[in-house]
């Protein structure tokens, strides 16, 4: 929600009202008043998401020109609570569209009407599906981002689908690994059931209901679930990513059901089911979901729970799938949800993390390639070296053009195995696992600096991705991970890669753009400093040799790296995008 948050600070550099809006934005303000809050005197989060979802519906249509569903909403960290007398204000603004769907972006705050503060409570991403009109099937128009925040979120949007569209394989993967269950607490205590009836004012203008108001029946069904296992008032933390798997209409007798999956030493997930009727016909399948809680003690710690017994076989499936989501969200918090100054520059590689790890290797480096403030260092026949001071961190970029074709550039680029050809800082380089089609785990040797000195290798995660349409380019991006099977030895000083890779832009049948990125780590820094400094143009010779490197092999079939499955036509799209 990057792109939200310099609107709301007021940056009329980035996103100046009076020069300029996003056409498909919505803004929302609501004041907080008792009969929205719950019995602490602050905000129900029911209401709270009624009121995101009915936003960022309003923001779909905008750009759809039509009606618009709720399809799903990813994982919701909600940061602070919000009191009686408080202003709440959401934005909502198409990321980018696909071919019936889109991606919104949601930001809340909270502001202080008597202190004018103003504070982020939560944001998230929801997926819009447009309905079929009388003409058939609709074609969404395609989002053109105007501002480098715009851009930013138009690229990390076709990440973000790719992880939804897989997220459901890491459950069954993870749940072989999942531990038994303690003797504790029945989880059929917690069980709840009520039954609500739709009436018109809990639907919308195309007479289906609220996916917000279906949110706000599910929300206040888990929280009465987790409060018969606490026996106090639970506080919601989280939601994690959810489906809507059929509409609901006006008339429908809307069972809804929750129970509490698993409680750990200081939350419990709650699991909640939304099911529909009509009259004697069988009950449809709406929406579940999987809600976080945690009880807080009068120093407003969170409290110590007692453990769960589960069902046999239904239950303690859902028992052992409340760990391997556990797991998951401990994933994304502190690889994908942390800001890029707090990520580790080695994360622990296996693979139930995997995907977690590919889409903030792959996320840093779009980052990069979204800055607009490099500054020209130095240029010697037509490759250019930038750099950019961020967070007290150097960056740096080399850009130049090649008369090869992107597809063959991107392939060529690809397997590492085959950078020392170009590169002497590269002395060695050996496949470590394949771990799927699109990624791939290498350890890089280089030589020493200084005469005498050891060398360095590194543990690179190299993730490869083609683009989705023609605003996105071919990317390799590159970071450190650690393996226990890998460790660092003596011959070697370990290093470290933070975020590095290739963008490759297609500027025509014949010509393409190479911008090599990295943040100059510690163990990066000697290899480029004296450069930046312009001792040197070692940078020049790499590059200019890498140039002939791919138009030497310009006309070669090359096979990527992980599989032959991997090489398909230029026109071919990712998964993501389809």
């Amino acid at each position: 929600m990057a792109n939200l948050l310099p609107c709301l600070a007021g940056d009329g550099a980035i996103c100046n009202e009076e020069t300029y809006r996003n056409p498909t934005e919505v803004k929302m303000s609501q004041i907080v008043l008792p009969c929205h809050a719950n019995h602490c005197g602050e905000l129900s989060v029911g209401q709270l998401l009624k009121w995101m979802d009915s936003t960022a519906c309003l923001s779909a249509e905008r750009h759809a020109g039509c009606s618009c569903i709720t399809a799903s909403v990813d994982d919701i960290h909600f940061e602070h609570t919000i009191g009686v007398g408080k202003v709440v204000n959401i934005i909502a603004k198409v990321n980018r569209a696909f071919t019936s769907s889109m991606e919104v972006g949601i930001l809340v705050t909270c502001e202080d009407l008597y202190t004018a503060r103003l504070w982020k409570v939560c944001h998230a991403f929801a997926t819009f599906v447009a309905r079929r009109t009388e003409a058939g099937k609709v074609q969404l128009k395609q989002v053109t981002p105007r501002t480098q925040m715009e851009q930013m979120e138009y690229s990390l949007a076709a990440e973000r689908r790719r992880m939804r569209l897989i997220h459901a394989e890491i459950i069954t993967d993870l749940l072989s690994k999942c531990q038994e269950f303690q003797e504790a607490v029945p989880a059929e205590r917690t069980r709840v059931e009520s039954v609500e009836l739709v009436l018109p004012p809990h639907a919308n203008h195309q007479v289906s209901t609220f996916g917000g108001q279906i949110m706000a029946w599910m929300e206040n069904v888990a929280t009465i679930a987790a409060s018969r296992l606490c026996n106090a008032h639970p506080r919601l933390r989280s939601i994690d990513m959810f489906h809507f798997r059929g509409p609901s209409h006006i008339g429908d007798r809307l069972v809804l059901k929750a129970i509490v999956n698993n409680a750990f030493k200081h939350s419990m997930e709650v699991g909640v089911c939304a099911e529909a009727y009509q009259g004697g016909e069988p009950l449809r399948h709406i929406n579940s979901a999987f809600m976080t809680f945690e009880v807080l003690d009068s120093d407003r710690k969170p409290s110590t729970l007692p453990r769960i017994r589960p069902e046999p076989v239904d239950g303690k499936r859902r028992y052992q799938e409340a760990i391997a989501r556990k797991k998951i969200r401990l994933d994304r918090k502190y690889i994908i949800s942390c800001k890029q100054t707090e990520v580790p520059l080695s994360v622990p590689w296996d693979p139930s993390n995997q995907m977690y790890l590919s889409y903030n290797n792959v996320s840093a480096l779009k980052l990069m390639d979204t800055r607009n403030n490099w500054v020209l260092t130095s240029e010697k026949n037509k490759v250019r070296l930038y750099t950019l001071e961020e967070n007290h961190m150097l960056c740096f970029k080399v850009e130049m053009h090649v008369g090869v074709p992107a597809e063959q550039t991107f392939l060529l680029l690809s397997d590492l195995r085959r950078r020392k050809e170009w590169d002497r800082h590269y002395e060695s380089c050996e496949v470590i696992n394949h771990a799927d089609e699109e990624d791939t785990l290498y350890r890089v040797a280089t030589p020493s600096i200084s005469k005498g000195g050891k060398g360095q290798d590194f543990i690179l995660l190299a993730s490869r991705r083609k683009p989705c349409d023609f605003r996105d380019p071919f990317l390799i991006a590159l970071r450190s991970v650690t393996l226990p099977t890998h460790p660092p030895t003596e011959d070697y000083t370990r290093g470290e890669v933070l975020c590095a890779g290739f963008t490759i832009w297609e500027e025509s049948s014949t010509v393409t753009k190479i911008t090599y990125y990295n943040k100059a780590t510690p163990g990066v820094l000697p290899y480029i400093s004296t450069d930046i400094v312009g001792l040197s143009s070692s940078f020049y010779s790499a590059f200019s040799a890498c140039s002939h490197f791919l138009e030497d092999n310009r006309d070669r079939l090359v096979v990527a790296p992980s599989s032959a499955l991997f090489l398909q036509t230029a026109s071919s799209h990712c998964s993501a995008c389809d």
